[in-house]
């Protein structure tokens, strides 16, 4: 038996709907400006370009239902509603989910600025919140549509077929590029609609056939 100077933290896992199994997250890759909208919306260039990733701690993961702790250093706070793809033991979709990747929008601004990186934006503890996972044998996502509701009114819309970059292509990129390993998630970027959150706000996102996810700020 494995001798530790101190007990190690627990394993960081979500839940499967349908099943008493839980799926084991090694790592949270993310995307960067995969909606036109979204990349308009932020003053990007809207062609197709290299994809942008970006990485979050699997700690950083809150699942629904959660209250989180309005996070320090930032006065902007912003949600984006993403489809999170879960990967099984044979690098294929093992499943899928719907998450918010918050990011700490006055500290990316000032990294852009000086040409430095987006950590202290993106990577924050609770950042992640992601639903429940749903096996990919179960989803047609062909004609789905993402939406997050903000205190009940609906501040983020789209379509998946929307995204710049597909979730085939999203996956072998990040196959050949980087290192892409069972339990690992996606989060396959946000469509236009990105805005504040302040402590009391209810963020609730959703896609059609998949688990809600819903978060409160506190």
């Amino acid at each position: 038996m494995t001798e530790y100077v101190f007990p190690p933290h627990d394993p960081v896992s979500l839940p499967i709907h349908g099943s008493d199994a839980r799926f084991p997250v090694r790592r949270v890759y993310c995307i960067g400006k995969n909606y036109a909208d979204h990349v308009k919306e932020m003053g990007g260039d809207i062609g197709r370009s290299e994809p942008i990733f970006f990485t979050k701690a699997a700690e950083t993961i809150v699942q629904s239902g959660q209250d989180i702790p309005f996070p320090p250093n930032t006065t902007d706070l912003h949600y984006e509603v993403e489809l999170v793809v879960a990967i099984g033991p044979d690098l294929d979709v093992f499943g899928y989910g719907v998450g918010i990747d918050l990011t700490r929008r006055d500290l990316q601004s000032a990294a852009k600025k000086k040409g430095g990186p987006w950590a202290r934006a993106k990577n924050f503890n609770h950042s992640a919140p992601c639903s429940m996972l749903t096996p990919a044998a179960n989803v047609d996502l062909a004609k789905a549509r993402i939406v997050l509701r903000k205190n009940g009114d609906i501040v983020q819309h789209g379509a998946l077929s929307d995204m710049i970059w597909g979730i085939d292509e999203i996956i072998e990129r990040l196959r050949t590029d980087m290192d892409l390993q069972p339990g690992d998630l996606i989060y396959t970027g946000t469509p236009a609609g990105v805005g504040p959150v302040r402590v009391g706000d209810e963020l609730s996102g959703g896609v059609e056939g998949l688990q809600r996810i819903t978060v409160r700020f506190v």
